[in-house]
């Protein structure tokens, strides 16, 4: 009988080895599994903040161009507030001399018509007083 409780307690004993090392076992695994899982939000984590690094980056270039346009937009306008003006002035000097130049070619008419009539007889006079003074 001390034999056979002696084998029932070695197989109890052995039983609880046993389930000592298949619970150590499960706790190795799921020790594992928690290593793993972190290291994968590890992963994710990563991930996010390199995606959130390329928005930013992306974020950054939007708004250099548009610093960049809005500066072309500015620096076009001035030039048309400038040039518009200076255009005008030109414009003006352009009208001006086109008048100037129609006035000196009326009174150059002018004059052209009243000084034939008046040259015509006098030149006829010189003529002929030439004539009867060679002849």
């Amino acid at each position: 009988l001390v034999v056979v409780v002696e084998l029932v307690v070695v197989v109890v004993l052995e039983l609880v080895v046993v389930d000592v090392l298949v619970v150590e076992l499960e706790l190795v695994v799921v020790v594992e599994l928690v290593v793993v899982v972190v290291l994968v939000v590890e992963l994710v984590v990563e991930l996010v903040v390199v995606v959130v690094d390329v928005l930013e980056l992306e974020l950054v270039v939007v708004l250099e161009l548009v610093v960049v346009v809005v500066v072309v937009l500015v620096v076009v306008l001035v030039l048309v507030l400038v040039l518009v003006p200076v255009l005008v002035l030109v414009l003006e000097l352009v009208v001006v001399v086109v008048v100037v130049l129609v006035v000196v070619l009326e009174l150059v008419l002018v004059l052209v018509l009243v000084l034939v009539p008046v040259l015509v007889p006098v030149l006829v006079l010189v003529l002929v007083l030439v004539l009867v003074l060679v002849l």
